[in-house]
């Protein structure tokens, strides 16, 4: 099931990302976040009218995405960034799947133009870019030793789903942003 996260959801959100965050790549931060500051990044993606889902699987977290701004300038309001997390008992089972498809779907209801995936380290993450090609998006880009951690250089993949191939003018307001 996919829906739109709730405060009921922090503590398991909390703790799904602080297991990437001390184990894993997907994100830089070296320090898990505390409830409080998720709540912080849920209420401020919330308050911009995009969406912050969860899956659930026999009522259990199995994964959270949100959409969050692309860059904090103007010119990119019709860009967004994508961000998902599935726990490792849910990998294989399509929830990345579900997640990206929903987004996708909000993205495109909200009249934006792209949706920017940023995928850190090669090495673990060829699930995440096969996911993302599946559903059109494209290699845009590679950062070559973007980041440390665990004591190594990690690349970064930058890749660009077009959500409007024609490149008519905005019809949508777009993200606002501060």
């Amino acid at each position: 099931m996919i829906r739109d996260a709730t405060a009921a959801d922090l503590a398991a959100i909390t703790a799904l990302y602080a297991r990437e965050v001390t184990g894993g790549t997907a994100t830089f931060e070296e320090t898990p976040p505390s409830r409080d500051v998720m709540a912080a990044r849920l209420e401020a993606v919330q308050a911009l009218d995009l969406p912050w889902i969860v899956a659930q699987i026999e009522g259990e977290l199995a994964g959270y995405a949100y959409l969050s701004p692309f860059r904090n300038r103007n010119a990119y309001r019709y860009a967004v960034e994508d961000s998902i997390y599935v726990a490792e008992p849910a990998r294989g089972r399509g929830v990345g799947y579900a997640l990206l498809a929903a987004l996708v779907e909000r993205a495109r209801g909200l009249g934006l133009r792209h949706v920017m995936s940023v995928i850190s380290d090669s090495a673990t993450s060829e699930a995440s870019i096969r996911l993302h090609a599946r559903f059109g998006f494209d290699r845009a880009g590679t950062w070559r030793h973007a980041g440390w951690k665990f004591g190594r250089w990690i690349d970064v993949h930058v890749m660009q789903l077009d959500l409007d191939p024609t490149a008519a003018a905005p019809t949508a307001p777009g993200v606002p942003l501060a």
